[in-house]
């Protein structure tokens, strides 16, 4: 009888130790959620604001700091509706350009500096059509071009790489019909072209009021026979 009391206290002692172990491993489990879900909280806090410092960052520079270089290939420009407004940039052959652009996207402004030194601003209507046009060429030459709504180039105003300069003018169809120059000798050169392109060497005379016919007169004529 004693043996087996002893043996029910000896188990009954094994069970409370067990309880308690796993009472204390239950303990250590919910202590460490709790850390887990600490830790999770505080690195998704610190993401957020990386998150949100790259983004400020991005849009104004890092607070309290500006960069003093900005290198990159090419930049955009958008618009309040995130549409593309301008571009900035340069391209495989080596030319500088910069693109302005309405609010339907359309060209409009135009800026480039090739590889070979030439330079050129363009002008466009809502059309896409260049409507002036100035230029500097390697060999030190200049131009000015205008263009009607057509596109048609009609004034020419240029300096060449001489001295020389020259103004052209052309007609709705882009043919020539009046150029004004100066050579470097300090010549100069006045040239007219009719609707046939032949070269008018003197403006034709026009008829004086005292020359035409008096039509009053001659509608009279047949009421004097």
């Amino acid at each position: 009888m004693t043996e087996a009391t002893e043996d029910h206290r000896q188990h009954l002692l094994a069970e409370a130790t067990l309880s308690h172990r796993l009472e204390e491993v239950e303990r250590e489990y919910r202590r460490l959620r709790r850390l887990n879900l600490m830790f999770v909280v505080v690195a998704a806090i610190i993401l957020g604001l990386g998150v949100a410092l790259v983004t400020v960052s991005s849009r104004y520079g890092v607070p309290g700091t500006v960069a003093d270089i900005v290198a990159a290939r090419q930049f955009v420009l958008r618009g309040p509706d995130g549409a593309v407004r301008g571009v900035w940039g340069t391209d495989t052959g080596g030319a500088l350009r910069l693109v302005l652009q309405d609010a339907q996207a359309r060209p409009r402004t135009k800026l480039n500096l090739l590889s070979d030194g030439s330079s050129g601003l363009t002008f466009s209507d809502s059309a896409g059509r260049p409507r002036a046009v100035f230029a500097f060429l390697p060999d030190q030459s200049t131009s000015i071009v205008l263009a009607d709504e057509s596109g048609k180039t009609r004034v020419v105003l240029g300096i060449s790489d001489d001295g020389g300069s020259t103004m052209v003018f052309a007609d709705r169809n882009g043919a020539t019909r009046a150029g004004l120059g100066v050579d470097r000798n300090g010549s100069g050169s006045f040239t007219l072209t009719d609707r046939t392109g032949r070269e008018i060497t003197e403006p034709e005379a026009q008829p004086s009021a005292a020359e035409e016919p008096d039509s009053a007169a001659v509608t009279r004529a047949p009421a004097n026979r």
